[in-house]
């Protein structure tokens, strides 16, 4: 599945004011890509996440899935978070099997299912655990697991592996690139992480600050699995952080007028009169 922005905007309104998340955006991402998304903080990537997800609509522009337009969420396109968000009162296989379950999947055809993902995210044996039973790493694979299960033909991951320890997220990207690898899913995968980006991706994409606007494409052709020390690697890690820093520090600039003009003007309270700065 292809997924194409054309002249895609995002706003918001907030306080009466209008603000611009992300700009101008126009980008395809190929059938079967592993499409990798990495730019500076509030720059508009979860927003981005959502847009192609369906649970917003863009304020300008179209968005393309197949060449059709979206018409808002569906089972084709399913978002893997940063926090598993897995219900605690299930077991692994229930939590694996919920999204099924809300689509009248039958029973037996669910508990194939869950258990046919759970072999590959290797969690078979913990089918009947629950959520606090497991560790930060397994939640996540359940996560993924859980929609797999619903047979999307692109997965959004938001960050997915950013709160993990540095080994649980290597073990991680092995497994996901396995996946990926026998599923031949389209995988779009914004994070923070220049390393993880260029050790996952086919390409990865930089965003600028807000207003995000995609300033470059990276096309990455070594093979894999790849090293996070390979020195070829580290090259254009290299370029896309140089690239990177000009937006970094947009943000932290804005960051530093923001806390300026807080404390110089705090804000009025209606019930003490003089309230605390923001």
């Amino acid at each position: 599945m292809s997924v194409t922005l054309d002249h895609v905007s995002k706003k918001f309104s907030h306080n009466g004011s209008s603000i611009n998340v992300l700009e101008d955006l126009n980008f395809t991402i190929e059938e079967g890509e592993f499409i990798c998304l990495v730019g500076p903080s509030g720059c508009g990537k979860s927003t981005l996440i959502n847009l192609i997800a369906g649970l917003e609509r863009p304020s300008a522009g179209r968005l393309l899935i197949d060449g059709v337009p979206a018409a808002g969420p569906g089972r084709d396109r399913v978002v893997v978070f940063q926090e598993a968000a897995l219900f605690p009162w299930l077991t692994v296989r229930h939590n694996v099997e919920f999204g099924l379950k809300m689509l009248g999947v039958p029973a037996e055809e669910r508990q194939a299912k869950s258990a046919e993902y759970l072999k590959m995210v290797h969690l078979s044996r913990f089918a009947n655990f629950y959520p606090h039973q497991l560790s930060g790493g397994m939640k996540q694979r359940v996560a993924i697991a859980r929609a797999l299960a619903m047979d999307p033909k692109i997965l959004l991951m938001d960050e997915p592996f950013a709160a993990l320890d540095a080994q649980t997220r290597h073990l991680l990207h092995e497994e996901l690139l396995e996946i990926w690898q026998e599923t031949h899913k389209t995988i779009f995968f914004v994070t923070h992480n220049v390393r993880e980006a260029t050790v996952l991706g086919d390409k990865v994409l930089t965003i600028s600050a807000r207003p995000g606007r995609i300033k470059r494409g990276y096309a990455i052709h070594l093979p894999r699995p790849r090293r996070e020390s390979d020195p070829h690697l580290i090259v254009i890690q290299q370029r896309i952080l140089v690239g990177l820093q000009e937006e970094i520090a947009k943000v932290v600039k804005d960051e530093d007028m923001d806390y300026l003009v807080k404390k110089s003007h705090p804000v009025d309270s209606p019930d003490r009169g003089v309230g605390s700065s923001l």
